[in-house]
């Protein structure tokens, strides 16, 4: 975006595609509109990291709703209940972007589980009630105060949010280390736990890290936040 002058902007789910943490649990190359469930703790953890990565870059952040609420696609909709319009349509599209439409859940009773007095007009699983806000708020290592955390070292930390460039520092192979200003990523995309150096305070983890003699052990789909200040 620098030889136009504008921000970059970065996006990890939206209403088209299949939530990340789907896509994510499973093997590449499926498309946009995945209809298996994958592995859901796979898919969750690699997610998590994915937010801090995208939140750490120099730009704009979108977040789509549910998201932060660790949100799965729901891939077993009956045809009964489908709203996508290309769904009837017939022309070739896909036509099953409801599975990340589904309503986000508030609470962990209810027709709608707060989302609303009319219900849903697409039907939320069971499950998504243990992942509703009511019952993540306050939860330590919850994905809801995981993005909680984040937005707000994203908001007051000087070296986040907006700029143009990232310095990028010597890492394993598949891992994504990266300085702005005092502040430091590192992003474990190789399958294995690494070994780095310690760049001086941790801010946030998407996963749990071990530190010692100066060095961090981040586990395989986990990124970590440093400050040197």
């Amino acid at each position: 975006m620098a030889p136009v002058g504008a921000p970059a902007t970065w996006v990890l789910s939206n209403h088209d595609v299949t939530r990340h943490a789907t896509r994510f649990a499973n093997p590449p190359g499926l498309g946009t509109q995945i209809r298996t469930a994958g592995d859901r703790e796979l898919g969750l953890r690699r997610a998590r990291a994915a937010t801090l990565l995208m939140l750490a870059l120099p730009g704009s952040a979108y977040v789509y709703q549910g998201e932060e609420l660790g949100l799965p696609d729901v891939v077993d909709l009956s045809d009964d209940v489908r709203q996508d319009p290309a769904y009837f349509r017939g022309a070739g599209q896909d036509g099953f972007r409801d599975g990340c439409r589904v309503p986000i859940p508030w609470t962990r009773e209810g027709s709608s589980y707060g989302f609303g007095a009319g219900g849903s007009w697409l039907p939320q699983p069971a499950s998504w009630a243990e992942l509703s806000v009511e019952a993540q708020t306050g939860v330590p290592g919850s994905t809801l105060e995981l993005y909680r955390t984040a937005l707000g070292l994203r908001r007051s930390q000087p070296d986040l949010g907006a700029g143009e460039s990232v310095e990028w520092l010597r890492a394993p192979e598949g891992v994504l280390a990266f300085r702005r200003g005092e502040f430091v990523c590192v992003a474990n995309t190789s399958g294995e736990s690494v070994t780095t150096p310690s760049y001086g305070r941790v801010l946030l983890t998407s996963g749990e890290i071990a530190e010692a003699d100066g060095e961090t052990k981040v586990p395989s789909d986990t990124t970590v936040w440093w400050t040197t200040a």
